[in-house]
């Protein structure tokens, strides 16, 4: 553990008759929540630039939500919408080659795949609505999206669908650079009635834990990460960053991980619910630095805080994912920073802004270990020498 060395003395008098293992994280995860904040970040940063360097990545993209019907409920979300409500759709092929074709003219190299998880499942509607495109299932219809736009465009898709089985990953992963699902936590307290996880099944700690593993076995490269501030304890924090980890150490799988606040937004149940402070970010952050692998990339999202660049000090190396063509559908009322605007703040910050594609360097050198042979030759003539992308676009002139 990290701080093993510097553990209270008082263990067993504060944590009683806790296992070793459960009591070595407690003790964890106290002392980085009482430790100086300074001297955290500081030490986050000494490794981040050991492995990154100063250079902060980004992936400039367009974003696909394919579908907002969903089978949870979350109490944070905005973007999901019953069936009955007259916003409830499925895009059509169309639509999502039109999307494609925008990004693309605009230097996007990554189209982003986001939709509610398995809505066909749970409503009729929804399996009327996949059945009018031809489709019994979603996550059929995402493969062929995915496959569509890869004969008609230049895009990289990137798979966020939430948790998935063996058959689904076996057949996402040939038509998709990367995929990604947050776990968010790992608490099951999270999951009972007026809580944010109540009724969402797709949403149990256990299910999204088996996807990490079911992804890392077939070596598709990951993305996943935090949601905080929706009712987790800082302990239940520092488990779940254990948890992707721990996962990691056996496949060697997850790329990034996200560390991203909880934002308020209209008509949700926790719409009073208090949203994280930016030193409990910045806290959440350095942590996640000093617990996980140096070789798994730390993001934070970019256009959920005015004050991001803050994140810098803390350990990140990289902002995710930015459109310049299609807004966050998640969190809609938070727009994204300019490219040209973001790459200044970094440069007065003392880092170098540069874009990369949905895989990162590290798994493109692998080849097939890690990417689908039908993809190879695409991604290979998309990146530069070192693995990032070949075109930066926001160091162009008129950008």
């Amino acid at each position: 553990m990290l701080v093993q060395s510097e553990r209270n003395s008082r263990s067993h008098e504060v944590y009683g008759d806790l296992s070793t293992g459960t009591r070595e994280l407690y003790d964890e995860a106290r002392y980085l929540q009482k430790a100086d904040l300074g001297s955290l970040m500081a030490r986050a940063c000494v490794i981040r630039e050991a492995r990154w360097g100063r250079t902060v990545t980004y992936s400039r993209k367009a974003f696909v939500p394919l579908t907002n019907m969903c089978r949870d409920t979350c109490a944070y979300c905005t973007f999901v919408k019953h069936p009955d409500h007259p916003d409830a759709n499925i895009m059509s092929p169309e639509q999502v080659l039109a999307t494609a074709r925008k990004g693309e003219a605009q230097g996007c190299k990554e189209l982003l795949f986001s939709l509610g998880e398995k809505p066909e499942l749970r409503y009729e509607r929804a399996r009327a609505a996949l059945s009018l495109l031809g489709y019994e299932s979603m996550t059929n219809y995402l493969a062929d999206m995915c496959a569509l736009v890869l004969e008609e465009t230049a895009m990289l898709p990137h798979v966020n669908a939430g948790t998935l089985n063996d058959e689904e990953l076996e057949k996402l992963r040939p038509v998709s650079a990367s995929m990604g699902m947050m776990l968010e936590t790992i608490s099951r307290r999270l999951m009972h009635k007026g809580e944010a996880h109540y009724a969402c099944p797709d949403k149990v700690p256990l299910q999204r834990l088996r996807t990490l593993e079911r992804a890392g076995e077939r070596k598709v490269p990951f993305t996943t990460g935090l949601l905080i501030g929706i009712g987790e304890t800082w302990e239940e924090r520092i488990e779940a960053l254990h948890a992707i980890n721990e996962s990691h150490k056996r496949h060697g799988h997850i790329q990034e991980v996200i560390i991203q606040n909880f934002q308020t937004k209209p008509d949700i149940a926790m719409a009073h619910h208090k949203e994280p402070s930016l030193e409990d970010m910045l806290r959440t952050i350095a942590a996640a630095r000093l617990i996980l692998s140096p070789d798994i990339s730390l993001q934070a999202p970019p256009n959920l805080n005015a004050r991001h660049i803050a994140y810098l000090d803390a350990g990140i190396n990289d902002w995710g994912g930015i459109s310049p063509v299609t807004i966050d559908f998640i969190n809609p009322q938070h727009v994204w920073p300019q490219i040209d605007v973001l790459a200044e703040s970094c440069k007065s910050a003392g880092f170098a802004l540069k874009e990369r594609l949905p895989i990162y360097p590290d798994y493109l050198k692998r080849g097939s270990a890690f990417l689908s042979p039908q993809l190879q030759d695409r991604v290979a003539a998309m990146a530069a020498r070192d693995g990032l992308a070949q075109e930066q676009r926001h160091l162009m002139q008129g950008e």
